[in-house]
């Protein structure tokens, strides 16, 4: 079948490009991560594929949930993995979360219904890379991300860490950009409420890039990498993880765990699509 084609190449020593997936973040909307797409094209991507989650269906989900969010993010996957086929020899996609989106990247590979959707899609992804993700939250949070750290909570129960690793790899992006002080300026103190109200911390200074706090931001057991100065996201004069500079430094690291996890399928044997959003029996990749 066409979707082995990968495994064939990888285990003849030649690795396809690979395609990827982009899930942004929290009240965020696609055309923002156009440049995104273009600057991972021009580093070597076979073809992005920008999941369809507009700011209406985030502030939707502030009062419904994550459920209609994650099934946009799911069908997503199935184009991305749909231009696999076409571009990459139908070897699995490369998924890049920003922020919220690299919680719903994790809840894509639970095996375990998520709003009453069954998601298990694994198999489909290769690498997840997520940046500036709210993976480690306080319970209970009342943060801004509230619903999205209900999620967070979620996909730590069920798809800890690295989960499937080494056949699905992880890269896990944080930065320290901008120190929250307990009792320093006006600025420093509201970006310490913030972080305090995500994480539950009461260390008088908590790191982070502006929004999510570092210690949130690194999946425990996953290859981290830290900036010093990235932004958590877009805005006029503003350089954020997905800005040049920044994606010259975890793209070859996101390129390595998706080669990594590749080659580790065709040792094991492992090729099939494990499912998929909303198909449990998705036919083999």
């Amino acid at each position: 079948m066409t979707t082995r084609r990968w495994r064939e190449a990888v285990a003849g020593g030649v690795m396809p490009a690979p395609v990827v997936l982009v899930l942004g973040g929290f009240l965020t909307s696609p055309p923002l991560y156009r440049p995104l797409a273009l600057d991972l094209l021009d580093r070597g991507a076979a073809d992005v594929v920008v999941a369809r989650v507009w700011t209406m269906d985030w502030l939707l989900a502030a009062w419904r949930g994550l459920g209609p969010v994650l099934t946009r993010s799911g069908r997503a996957l199935l184009r991305a993995s749909e231009r696999s086929e076409t571009v990459a020899l139908g070897a699995p996609v490369l998924v890049v979360g920003h922020s919220a989106g690299g919680v719903s990247a994790r809840l894509l590979t639970s095996p375990v219904p998520f709003a009453g959707r069954t998601l298990n899609a694994s198999g489909r992804i290769g690498a997840i890379v997520t940046l500036g993700t709210p993976h480690l939250v306080a319970e209970p949070s009342t943060g801004r991300l509230s619903r999205v750290d209900e999620n967070a909570r979620f996909a730590n129960e069920h798809v800890p860490g690295p989960f499937f690793a080494p056949t699905t790899g992880y890269l896990s992006v944080g930065s320290r950009r901008r120190a929250g002080r307990r009792h320093g300026t006006l600025g420093e103190r509201r970006a310490w409420r913030g972080y305090h109200l995500i994480t539950g911390s009461e260390d008088p200074v908590i790191e982070g890039d502006g929004l999510i706090p570092l210690a949130s931001a690194l999946l425990p057991g996953a290859t981290s990498l830290v900036f010093d100065d990235a932004a958590h996201g877009q805005g006029v004069g503003r350089d954020w993880y997905g800005s040049p500079q920044y994606v010259d430094r975890w793209w070859p690291l996101a390129l390595a765990a998706w080669q990594g996890a590749l080659a580790a399928r065709v040792e094991r044997g492992e090729g099939a699509a494990r499912g998929g959003p909303g198909s449990p029996a998705a036919p083999a990749g």
